[in-house]
């Protein structure tokens, strides 16, 4: 039996340290697709500092991603490296 989805309300912030590891790349792929349809421009998404793997996946998701313009550290108050900062075509 499959589960249901869960249902993330979908603002210009999101913190990834709810996500398990393994479910970090699609879930934002599909918050990045969301977060785009609704209009979004500018995006922060929290991963942590940590050793860098999901500061790796999710560059990597972004790098990918036709509708990202471009996207870098947040500014220290905002996270610094543990977070990035997102701009949406």
């Amino acid at each position: 039996m499959e589960e249901e989805p869960i249902r993330i309300p979908i603002t210009d912030v999101f913190d990834l340290h709810t996500v398990p590891p393994r479910d970090v790349e699609p879930v934002v792929e599909e918050y990045l697709n969301e977060a785009h349809r609704l209009g979004f421009k500018a995006l922060r998404i929290i991963h942590g500092r940590g050793i860098g793997v999901q500061r790796e996946i999710v560059r990597a998701v972004l790098a990918r991603t036709g509708f990202v313009s471009e996207f870098h550290d947040a500014p220290a108050e905002a996270g610094g490296w543990g977070a990035t900062i997102v701009t949406l075509r």
